[in-house]
This record gives structure tokens, C-alpha cells and sequence, in this order.
């Protein structure tokens, strides 16, 4: 087990820090940017319309699918122009937050 009164240097912003890091601090989960070629379910839901078919070019803003979440319909838009490589769901299917819905190429 680590020592608390040790303190730990981190670097931001070119500039040298130190600090006392905690133990939950040291075990957090690192951040992963998100592919912006992958749309992801932003609230669960029913999925209610797709909009849109595997090889059709998307623009930015158009709308993918309907999801539909505590009896309001959410308009899952894109995000980048691209084209829809795959569909990874079904009308009245149900998801969860985070489910990959679509990917473009």
C-alpha cells in the first residue's frame, strides 16, 4: 500500500505540479475519446423509426432513428457526413445508454 504522505508530480499545462493522488484517483477509469464515425444511444429507449439504410450517404445534422424515451421521441441526428457502413438495430427494439446504433465509413 502506498505511503499517503507521498506526493505524486503531474505536468499540466507544461507546468510541474505535486500533489497527494488518492487511492480512487489512481484506480479512475481513463478517458477515451469517441469514434466520431460511431453513433451511440445517448438515453435508453425504443427504438420507434430508422431513418436511414446501410450504404445511403448521410450529412451532418440528418436525422438516423427515432428513440423513443419516457413517451418523448428523441431525433438521433449524425454528427459528420459520411455513409452508413452498418445498422446495428431494429425497429421496436429496446437499448441501452451507450449502445452502438450505427457506424459510417
Amino acid at each position: 500500500m502506498e505511503n499517503p504522505k507521498e506526493l505524486s508530480k503531474i505536468v499540466i499545462d507544461d507546468t510541474t505540479y505535486e500533489t497527494r493522488l488518492t487511492s480512487k484517483f489512481r484506480r479512475r477509469k481513463p478517458y477515451v475519446a469517441l469514434d466520431p464515425k460511431k453513433i451511440y444511444a445517448f438515453i435508453p429507449g425504443i427504438i420507434t423509426k430508422i431513418n436511414v439504410y446501410e450504404g445511403q450517404k448521410v450529412l451532418r445534422g440528418q436525422s438516423l432513428v427515432i428513440l423513443e424515451a419516457m413517451k418523448m421521441l428523441n431525433d438521433v441526428t449524425c454528427l459528420t457526413d459520411g455513409r452508413i457502413k452498418t445498422i446495428y438495430i431494429q425497429p421496436s427494439q429496446m437499448v441501452v445508454k451507450g449502445q452502438l446504433l450505427f457506424e459510417l465509413e
